[in-house]
């Protein structure tokens, strides 16, 4: 079932119309998430909570993947499908970079700020949420617009996961719950790495054939 579900689809040619509803639509999501990338650098870092600041780079790295989605907008197969698979990659560092992040403020045991880690866990997830909308019917696109679709969907995920381990901060006083919402949202940027790197594999076999006859 997943292999199906993650199958390229079998039209992957663009038409100009497309081309354009797909610039919209990008543009859109690449301003929130640049918008919000400043807003949550800021407050991780004043409030001292892994997930905000993972959360925050979540915001930079999509918006720079939103970016290159806009670049190649139009272009061959082959062109759309290596910069699905630059975007896969850089979501599997991302995560890396999360699990280094959650040991060391397990190390150090730091206590974030609740209240911070709620009101821009709200805004984030408000802001998500539009660009989740905005993407929802390209979520079965080609491995470009599906990547841009995962990364929102799992910033989603992280936003509630975020405002759980406020809640989980101010109820128990500790660290503990914001370090283990940084794991899921790196458990979650692997994921969706492993998916969008197979499935940019697979269509870059299909354009380089393509290419070839």
């Amino acid at each position: 079932m997943a292999d199906k579900c993650c199958a390229p689809p079998l039209n992957l040619n663009s038409t100009p119309k497309q081309n354009a509803a797909h610039r919209r639509v990008l543009w859109a999501v690449l301003i929130i998430n640049a918008a919000m990338f400043v807003v949550e650098v800021a407050a991780g870092l004043a409030a001292g909570s892994a997930s905000l600041q993972a959360d925050a780079l979540d915001f930079l790295g999509d918006a720079a993947n939103y970016g290159v989605s806009l670049f190649v907008v139009g272009m061959a197969l082959r062109y759309r499908a290596t910069a699905a698979l630059a975007k896969g990659v850089t979501m599997g560092v991302f995560g890396l970079w999360v699990v280094g992040t959650v040991i060391w403020h397990a190390t150090h045991g730091t206590l974030p700020s609740a209240f911070t880690m709620g009101t821009v866990g709200f805004a984030a997830l408000a802001a998500n949420t539009a660009s989740f909308g905005l993407l929802w019917a390209y979520k079965a696109g080609d491995a470009n617009m599906r990547s841009a679709w995962i990364c929102t969907r799992n910033d989603v995920v992280g936003n509630l996961a975020v405002l759980l381990a406020a809640l989980g901060v101010f109820g128990t006083g500790a660290g503990w719950p914001d370090v283990v919402v940084a794991s899921i949202m790196a458990g979650l940027a692997l994921q969706g790495a492993a998916v969008v790197i197979r499935q940019a594999a697979a269509e870059l076999r299909i354009g380089r054939t393509a290419a070839a006859e």
